[in-house]
């Protein structure tokens, strides 16, 4: 018997899990597949841009701290991409023949992360990004072959965000270090709250909730990040352009959002008030100053291998 979309959703909603892509309709994979590809793109570009600062590292230990987080990323990117090729993608196509524009990465990482201050920072908004998300994935997604796989990344992400708060923690304690860390919080707190996405009037693909490929809304997980991230900073005296407030019963975004960023200078134009979400998503399909060093960072060995065998 054909599966219907209706028995499709049926069954999810009673809590059954699809255990893979002969249980499901060609609408839910090709939902599950979009959240994969940006998942996984997400986790792998963060190795050459955690790489790239972790230059920067202040001793030894805190390198291969760092490179021990990056070796993370890569076998989370791994998992993902390994779901995608059990669900007939090509992903040696996917990762090493794509052009860098058409990754489905947030946009923050195409804002070259420079030094250990910013890595930390990364560590701790960006992976708590990452945690808040996939997290949400492990405890409500239907696919029970992701669920399997992310009670691994759920825990790794968790270490992720602890290291950058530890380290936050200690840079907070010098004067010198702290207006480092202060600037870095400027302009990272912002591009934080865009990789949750459009908001929910905007959200162009509803099929993520309906099939169950994840539990909570994009302002619901940009509420999440918040309810953490802005107490982190508070405790460590540094300013954030958000505010819980007891009457709404959520965090309220100080500044205009969403806003005109430079990302050259790593500088908001908030005094230029707010811009349309149509503008972001021109940003974010234009891509940041780092896109292409850090995709060819990844491409640059298959592609010296493909011309080798050509030769």
């Amino acid at each position: 018997m054909t599966l219907t979309e209706e028995v499709l959703l049926e069954r999810i909603r009673s809590g059954k899990l699809i255990e893979g892509p002969e249980y499901a309709t060609e609408r839910y994979l090709e939902g599950l597949k979009r959240t994969l590809i940006v998942s996984a793109d997400t986790e792998l570009i963060s190795a050459p841009a955690y790489f790239r600062a972790a230059q920067d590292a202040p001793n030894i230990n805190a390198y291969i701290s760092a490179t021990g987080i990056i070796q993370d990323e890569l076998g989370h990117a791994h998992i993902a991409y390994r779901l995608l090729r059990d669900l007939g993608v090509d992903t040696d196509a996917l990762v090493f023949e794509r052009d860098p524009k058409d990754f489905k990465h947030p946009y923050a990482f195409d804002v070259p992360l420079e030094t250990w201050t910013e890595l930390v920072v990364a560590n701790a908004f960006y992976d708590r990004a990452g945690f808040v998300l996939l997290g949400d994935v492990y405890r409500h997604t239907s696919y029970a072959p992701w669920k399997r796989a992310l009670v691994k990344v759920d825990r790794e992400e968790n270490f992720h965000l602890r290291h950058g708060e530890r380290w936050m923690e200690i840079l907070a304690q010098d004067p010198d270090k702290k207006s480092e860390l202060q600037r870095a919080v400027d302009w990272m707190f912002v591009l934080t709250l865009e990789w949750f996405g459009l908001p929910d009037s905007l959200k162009r693909h509803t099929d993520q909730i309906a099939y169950g490929l994840k539990g909570l809304t994009n302002d619901q997980l940009r509420q999440e990040w918040m309810k953490t991230a802005v107490p982190l900073c508070e405790r460590l005296g540094l300013r954030v352009p958000a505010h819980y407030e007891p009457d709404l019963g959520q965090y309220v975004i100080d500044v205009p959002f969403p806003a005109e960023f430079d990302a050259e200078r790593k500088q908001w134009l908030f005094e230029k008030g707010p811009i349309t979400w149509d503008q972001v998503l021109a940003r974010w399909k234009a891509r940041g100053p780092a896109n292409e060093e850090l995709v060819k960072a990844i491409q640059r060995g298959y592609e010296q291998i493909r011309k080798s065998l050509e030769a």
